[in-house]
């Protein structure tokens, strides 16, 4: 099969100063990949050391089995794309990494990407760049943290969002500042 003219669908992106992005991706071909064992820690983890070296704020988030949401505000200078490429490749180089060690045929049966042109991948994130909109207001900024928050209860995995543990819900209700602290402080109140 001829791929050559194949129209390939190509996330854009617009760092503009003062956006804040609400971003959305997943794992390979939408496979459970996030909850199991160590594995959201390690993310939150991959999340934090990209906050530390691309400077933004993370305003909210939320692990899901098979995809995340993360609610930001990059600082003057920083660009969705370089802090996308931390978090996700750092984090399939870990997961990758320890599964060549633990278990091999889960990565040959489940994370193999045997692409149309024969190249063949290892992949933990779904190709391309996943969704990047926009956030130009603070209704806008709110309307996504409940969002975000809800996931786990539209998806019917709990009732109430206090019950997953894996978002920022109790950071924005409570002010617990773990597993990963938000940056409440610098989202505008208008």
């Amino acid at each position: 099969m001829d791929t050559s003219n194949v129209h390939r669908k190509r996330c854009r992106r617009y760092d503009i100063d003062g956006h804040a992005h609400y971003l959305t991706f997943s794992c390979f071909r939408r496979q459970p990949f996030l909850l199991d064992g160590r594995v959201p820690l390690s993310f939150l983890e991959c999340v934090a050391e990209a906050r530390r070296e691309c400077r933004f704020a993370l305003w909210a988030w939320v692990i899901m089995p098979e995809h995340v949401h993360l609610l930001i505000w990059p600082a003057g200078g920083s660009r969705i794309s370089d802090i996308l490429w931390r978090i996700k490749r750092r984090m399939a180089y870990r997961v990758l990494s320890h599964l060549a060690e633990a278990d091999p045929t889960f990565i040959e049966e489940r994370m193999t990407d045997r692409q149309p042109n024969g190249k063949v991948a290892r992949r933990f994130w779904q190709r391309g760049g996943g969704y990047d909109r926009n956030i130009v207001s603070v209704g806008q900024a709110r309307e996504k943290i409940e969002y975000i928050h809800a996931n786990p209860v539209r998806r019917g995995l709990v009732t109430h969002p206090s019950h997953w543990r894996w978002s920022s819900w109790r950071a924005w209700t409570e002010g617990a500042d773990d597993p990963l602290a938000v940056d409440r402080e610098t989202l505008p109140t208008h």
